[in-house]
């Protein structure tokens, strides 16, 4: 049934999108100035998860490349690559100068290497850049003329308090694109599209991809996810085609699978908040602080928590009810489902947020 495996997942970058053809248009006029050896101003993505920032930033960078192949792109996952040190590793392995770099090479040595490297224009797209821990490197990357940035967060205003002043006023000129949820014809549509190149002829119908457009609220990365699940659990049954019942069974398997690998991603100190809260079931945030910095040895400031707990939430990890002094929070579903036939696909933002890289570099 499955002909093409990875079309089924989230991080697979079309030929041609279905709908955000305005954030398409809106992102390559803002990075038109590379065609013409100019810099352009930082790029913003802001919107939820799964609605497609990560995909249109790799794809309009990719059309931006066939016009001019000089240009250098650098995907940075932030959620893994949250230091200064590891933001600069990342751009010079996308530009092969990371010989000789050791964990223990000075971050300014690293920077003095990315600043040598002005021979071609680099583009270094910062996903969940509001994990950053050390902002210097946004101000680092901004100070070469020949880098040129793609931000990728959820909220602006909350990236934007993130940032130290020296940051916050460098970055305050740009283009803003703004993602909202799909909407279920949206979603749909890109579905079917997904279906028609990676599963068989009249695998699946349009009323069941209805369903799991309707499943997924929106989210185009838990509506892959349930495609997925849905035709891997029909090949393992031997079924012709996707049934009813198959589709049904799909929908919670592949949401808890996604919370799985995101939890699973987390970084030591998330996960430790984390933890706290599954296991508290609910928990006021001077209590969680509390504990939280009873179980580490090094506790980060307050105000680093709060940021942690804010990407948790708009992952759907845990939940805030309440305000401030009233707030509490608790964690959302369950993580301990045994199904782990997604557990090889990585997801396009959150399913594969703390994936180790290849080269075997601890780069903190």
């Amino acid at each position: 049934m499955i002909v093409d495996g990875r079309v089924l997942r989230e991080d697979f970058v079309p030929s041609e999108v279905v709908h955000r053809h305005d954030e398409v248009n809106l992102l390559s006029e803002s990075l038109e100035p590379l065609l013409y050896d100019r810099r352009p101003d930082p790029a913003f993505l802001f919107g939820p998860t799964g609605v497609g920032k990560t995909c249109i930033a790799r794809y309009t960078l990719s059309q931006l490349r066939e016009q001019e192949p000089s240009v250098a792109v650098a995907y940075v996952n932030c959620w893994q690559e949250y230091t200064r040190f590891r933001v600069l590793y990342s751009l010079l392995e996308s530009i092969d100068r990371t010989v000789g770099v050791h964990r223990s090479t000075p971050k300014d040595e690293l920077f003095g290497r990315l600043a040598d490297a002005d021979d071609r224009p680099i583009v270094a797209i910062l996903d969940e850049v509001d994990q950053l821990e050390e902002t210097a490197a946004l101000y680092d990357l901004h100070r070469l003329g020949h880098v040129s940035l793609v931000l990728i967060a959820n909220r602006e205003e909350e990236l934007f308090a993130s940032f130290d002043d020296r940051v916050r006023s460098r970055l305050r000129a740009g283009t803003r694109v703004q993602f909202d949820r799909y909407g279920t014809d949206e979603l749909v549509a890109i579905l079917a599209e997904r279906a028609s190149q990676g599963l068989e002829p009249g695998s699946i119908t349009e009323d069941q991809l209805r369903t799991i457009a309707d499943a997924a609220s929106g989210d185009a990365r838990v509506g892959i996810g349930i495609l997925r699940s849905a035709a891997r659990r029909a090949d393992r049954n031997g079924d012709e085609s996707i049934t009813d019942e198959v589709v049904a069974a799909a929908i919670p398997d592949a949401q808890s699978a996604i919370r799985r690998k995101t939890v699973e991603g987390l970084i030591e100190h998330q996960r430790v908040l984390y933890d706290v809260i599954a296991e508290a079931g609910e928990i006021e945030p001077g209590d969680l602080y509390a504990e939280y910095e009873r179980r580490v040895a090094d506790p980060k400031t307050k105000r680093t928590l709060r940021n942690y707990l804010t990407k948790m939430v708009h992952y759907d990890l845990i939940e805030a009810e309440g305000k401030r002094r009233g707030r509490t929070y608790q964690p959302v579903g369950d993580d301990d489902d045994d199904d782990d036939e997604d557990g090889e696909e990585g997801g396009e933002k959150a399913g594969d947020p703390g994936a180790d890289g290849a080269d075997g570099i601890d780069r903190d």
